[in-house]
């Protein structure tokens, strides 16, 4: 884990999931946002080509939509650790870690879901240049 957030930090990062955390999957399925760091480029700036192109072939990479429930619950979850624990004065790095560990495995024992209540009638309501009604063909 890195205090920054360049394409070196994002690159070691992914290598370190590819060969240390899973080493024995065949692929790994990889949610990611999209900053500007967290492309297949930044592998290409801190790796030689045979390598960057050997970590890339292990992902699977869903990037988030920018608009939408993904990003939405992903906001609301780190709302909940804001709340829960960022928000906090902590001694150290070390320490804020043991609190974020803690929250996440207390989130995971739950099985904490968002119920999502937005229907499709809902966004083409409100959104309805983005999602037209369905037309309807008459014969």
């Amino acid at each position: 884990m890195s205090d920054r957030r360049t394409r070196l930090d994002f690159a070691q990062t992914i290598r370190w999931l590819v060969d240390e955390v899973y080493p024995d999957a065949r692929i790994i399925r990889l949610v990611m946002d999209n900053l500007n760091t967290h492309t297949v480029t930044s592998l290409y700036e801190a790796f030689p080509p045979e390598e960057a192109q050997r970590i890339w072939k292990r992902l699977e990479v869903h990037y988030t939509p920018k608009h939408g429930s993904w990003l939405n619950m992903a906001e609301i979850e780190i709302s909940i650790f804001e709340r829960g624990c960022l928000s906090k004065r902590v001694k150290s790095f070390d320490h804020l870690w043991q609190h974020i560990e803690a929250l996440a495995s207390e989130r995971n024992e739950q099985c904490c879901q968002i119920h999502w209540r937005f229907t499709c009638a809902d966004a083409r309501a409100q959104m309805h240049d983005l999602y037209p009604s369905p037309k309807i063909k008459l014969d």
